[in-house]
């Protein structure tokens, strides 16, 4: 699948401005961005739930933008699951397959199949309202796998089971499309679904998609300041570079960082912070306003002349109050762009 230079407007309202996306075989990617970016719109378009304003679906090297979308092949699950509630879970997977003309025996063992596949066998005969939230997501899951589609689309489908649950169903979900091999978009605001389920991430913001890549490269090298403060890291200082590639910055001076002399935006990265003891590069100094335990991480609030910074730490200094000075050295800085933000509306 290949989204090109994708447009969509609803009356004044410009929501999609030219967003690319591609999903090749096998390729899982998760769409992810802050509320009211255009994700679902551009899963609604690709589905031909809404019609695009300008550019081009292609499936295939087709152009499938003017196909309506029962003749898309494309499988669809949503949040709200939408089963038969008279149904029992067999005819509900096979739904599809029977409106789709399918022979009884290719029926039943397609269905067999998947309700093995989704962790459902010997379910097919119970009703629904036997059935906990997380069975009904997988009979869900079956029902939209059951057609044999060339892409599967998911829009916040683990978003009404509690957090619990859906840790658990996201590992299932991607096990399952690994096993598959089928390309499928994937829809999220929780960033823990996003790069658990994917291969590849793609991040929205203003009706386009600002950064594609595998998920441990998008954490890794986020790119933009919009990329970086969306995913947490907020750590985030004005500074100078020199010739040798240091930055003097409010809260210290870091590098050596490759680039022109100049102003940067920088990334003070939180992974292999530790507290030091004395003052010097790659060092932050301020006083402790907060700790806050986390389990296996202590995150400690600074103060600092370049504002609040926050560090995670797995041993934090014993004895440690609120109102103590502090210093942190930072084993990993990096360069960000910093781009303003569109109206959704123009």
């Amino acid at each position: 699948m290949d989204a090109r230079n994708v447009e969509f407007r609803a009356g004044p309202a410009h929501i999609l401005r030219g967003a690319d996306l591609r999903a090749g075989t096998g390729t899982t990617i998760a769409l992810l961005g802050p509320s009211g970016c255009g994700k679902t719109t551009l899963l609604r378009v690709i589905a031909g739930l809404e019609r695009l304003s300008a550019g081009q679906i292609l499936f295939d090297g087709e152009d499938v933008g003017g196909i309506p979308p029962h003749r898309r092949g494309f499988g669809l699950m949503f949040q709200e699951h939408a089963l038969f509630p008279h149904m029992d879970v067999e005819r509900n997977v096979d739904f599809g397959l029977r409106r789709l003309g399918w022979a009884a025996e290719r029926r039943d063992r397609r269905v067999g199949e998947l309700l093995e596949t989704v962790g459902l066998g010997g379910f097919g005969k119970r009703t629904l309202e036997g059935l906990s939230g997380g069975e009904r997501q997988r009979v869900a899951l079956a029902r939209a796998l059951a057609p044999e589609p060339r892409l599967l689309m998911l829009d916040e489908p683990l978003g009404s089971l509690d957090r619990g649950l859906r840790e658990h169903l996201v590992v299932e979900i991607r096990e399952i499309l690994r096993h598959l091999a089928i390309p499928a978009i994937y829809v999220t605001h929780d960033q823990f679904e996003a790069f658990t389920v994917a291969n590849e991430l793609a991040i929205m913001r203003d009706g386009r998609v600002v950064r594609v890549g595998a998920p441990g490269d998008v954490h890794g090298q986020p790119g933009t300041e919009f990329v970086a403060r969306f995913l947490g890291m907020d750590n985030i200082v004005d500074g100078v570079r020199d010739r040798e590639g240091m930055i003097a910055t409010s809260a210290g001076v870091f590098g050596p960082v490759a680039g022109p002399p100049g102003a940067v935006r920088l990334l003070l990265r939180t992974e292999g912070s530790a507290v030091v003891e004395a003052d010097g590069p790659n060092v932050v100094r301020g006083l402790v306003v907060a700790r806050v335990f986390l389990g296996g991480l202590t995150r400690l609030v600074i103060d600092t002349t370049a504002g609040r910074l926050e560090f995670p730490m797995q041993t934090a200094p014993a004895g440690m109050a609120e109102g103590d000075e502090i210093r942190v050295r930072v084993e990993k800085v990096q360069p960000l762009i910093s781009e303003p933000a569109e109206p959704l509306s123009k």
